[in-house]
């Protein structure tokens, strides 16, 4: 089933990697809403393109989740 040659991830590989998935998921959504909400005083729209912006993030994830957790 497996190859002998890729070995498994440690627990602690695969917390660091998953963080750091998450601070590229979430830094430009943050960040769009902070500029938004200080560009258009606008908590709302700030809120919604901030939402708009982290679910394009997310549509990325997978691929960039597949490259950081393989190991080689």
């Amino acid at each position: 089933m497996s190859d002998g040659k890729q070995s498994k991830l440690s627990i602690s590989q695969i917390a660091l990697r998953g963080a750091l998935i998450a601070v590229i998921i979430t830094i430009p959504s943050i960040i769009t809403f902070v500029l938004i909400w200080i560009i258009l005083d606008n908590l709302i729209y700030a809120a919604i393109l901030g939402a708009i912006v982290h679910f394009i993030a997310m549509g990325f994830s997978l691929k960039i989740s597949k490259k950081i957790l393989v190991k080689k």
